[in-house]
């Protein structure tokens, strides 16, 4: 090193190596002052980094706190996926998951895969755990204690979609998504849905209400549409589901009741073409969530998902009307018959005893909804 030569340099070594040297010494200063200037500069902008633990380029530290713990939900449904409430809960699905970021997973098991839905409703009332959240119709719910749930399934309550719609959206709305809460059934409800109104349709002609004495009608564990069919003075008929299409063909019952869209899905059409358009009852269902899941969210995922569940319903809103507005146009085509009803009174009349017996205690709550068209 250059101390060693200044030793040299004592020994009288000559005046010019001496000169050359210094100019040496001083080019080496200027070099170690210009690295340590660097080094500095280096350790200053690692502090700055140290600032903001655990931020990406250009990404602030409030946006780091920001980011959500993933969660999964499982969500029964017991129609295909590629059915209207399949539909829409597939849009549920996408909408929840972006607006949360991905934070928030909803994995749909369709198909009834997860059991009727008494056993779904069962698996979340009871705290089971495997089911996070379902579709259900709202009526079910009556089975475990719910009273406000059952009004939508009165019959001859709305008078079109528009009319259910501004129910469901109201404050009314709310407080049936508020009530299996309330019953601390352990579950509560996100948003309402509907799959259409429910007709009846028939394996021979029929022209109006005067010819349903007699008749045999399927019916299922529903107390409501039990009456509705004694009411009408048709006979209700206990059949499963699954043994609806023989009954019509054989003649075991001689008529049943679905949404347009249901009945057209399942073939009916085939077996019993005569489809008079009463609407005694629209398919209220809505999907609720259990409150364990509820709670592991944080307030911005439980943000995500009530968003997406406004958004959900207005598009079950459009795809029920489009769907069912094209069903009928092919069951048409198919030969099947449709009814009008153009005066719904005689067919209310005759229900005025269930329309009593199910909104009893809830009068003035079932006019609000009434009142709302």
């Amino acid at each position: 090193n250059y101390r060693n030569w200044e030793r040299l340099l004592d020994l009288k070594w000559s005046i010019s190596i001496k000169e050359e040297f210094m100019k040496l010494k001083k080019l080496m200063s200027i070099i170690l002052a210009v690295s340590l200037a660097g080094g500095l500069a280096a350790c200053g902008s690692g502090a700055k980094k140290e600032d903001s633990p655990g931020t990406q380029a250009g990404q602030t530290t409030q946006e780091a706190g920001q980011k959500e713990a993933s969660i999964i939900l499982t969500y029964a449904e017991v129609n295909p996926a590629d059915s209207l409430d399949g539909q829409v809960g597939s849009f549920f699905k996408e909408q929840v998951e972006s607006l949360s970021n991905g934070s928030v997973t909803i994995d749909i098991q369709a198909s009834g895969v997860l059991g009727a839905e008494n056993d779904v409703l069962d698996n979340m009332t009871a705290g089971g755990g495997t089911v996070d959240m379902a579709r259900i119709s709202c009526f079910a719910l009556t089975n475990y204690g719910g009273k406000l749930s059952a009004l939508p399934s009165v019959p001859f309550t709305f008078d079109d979609r528009e009319h259910y719609w501004k129910f469901a959206e109201s404050e009314m709305g709310q407080k049936i998504l508020d009530e299996p809460s309330g019953l601390g059934l352990g579950v509560k409800g996100l948003f309402l849905m509907e799959e259409g109104f429910r007709h009846f349709f028939f394996n021979a002609e029929i022209k109006g209400i005067e010819d349903l004495k007699g008749k045999k009608i399927r019916v299922s564990s529903d107390p409501i549409l039990t009456g509705v069919v004694d009411q009408l003075g048709a006979s209700p008929t206990v059949i499963s589901f699954n043994e609806l299409y023989s009954s019509l063909q054989s003649g075991v019952v001689d008529g049943a009741d679905q949404p347009t869209a249901l009945y057209e899905s399942n073939a009916f059409n085939e077996v019993a073409p005569y489809l008079i358009e009463d609407g005694h009852t629209m398919s209220a269902s809505e999907v609720i969530i259990t409150e364990d899941a509820w709670n592991k969210l944080s307030d911005g995922q439980k943000a995500a998902v009530t968003e997406a569940g406004k958004a959900a319903g207005q598009y079950c809103r459009e795809l029920s009307s489009k769907i069912e507005e094209e069903s009928k146009e092919r069951l048409k085509e198919k030969g099947v018959t449709f009814i009008e009803v153009a005066d719904k009174q005689p067919w209310k009349d005759a229900c005025q005893s269930i329309i009593s017996e199910y909104t009893a205690g809830y009068e003035n709550e079932y006019k609000q909804i009434v009142n709302l068209k």
